[in-house]
């Protein structure tokens, strides 16, 4: 059973940086998953922020282009969300998702965890 786990999230002025991180377990081959960052404030849906796909490429959301970098460190079976210069608008809940499919931003991933807290203040 594949289960995610987010931390790293908290509180932070505009302009400040924080790392995410997501532990994955119940892996077969790590290789295999898309994995995906979300973010979602309550009323909205759920919004793709950065993503790395099966054989690697990554892509970003044009709002965290040159500010927010994904990366996985897949020894530890953890995949990151490195984010600076952030802005309140980015106030949301973060959440990591997994899949065998390729769904980039599409938000019909198999498995997810169960989200960090980011605030930023003004």
């Amino acid at each position: 059973q594949v289960q995610l786990a987010e931390s790293g999230g908290g509180s932070v002025q505009a302009g400040g940086s924080l790392t995410l991180s997501c532990t994955a377990s119940g892996f077969t081959d790590w290789n295999t998953y898309c994995m995906t960052w979300f973010r979602q404030v309550p009323g909205k849906e759920r919004e793709g922020v950065a993503t790395i796909a099966i054989y690697g490429r990554t892509m970003y959301a044009d709002s965290v282009k040159g500010r927010f970098t994904i990366s996985q460190d897949k020894a530890k079976n953890t995949l990151y969300l490195q984010m600076d210069s952030l802005k309140p608008e980015e106030t949301a809940m973060y959440y990591c998702a997994a899949d065998r499919i390729d769904w980039w931003f599409v938000a019909k991933y198999n498995y997810w965890g169960r989200g960090t807290q980011v605030t930023v203040s003004s």
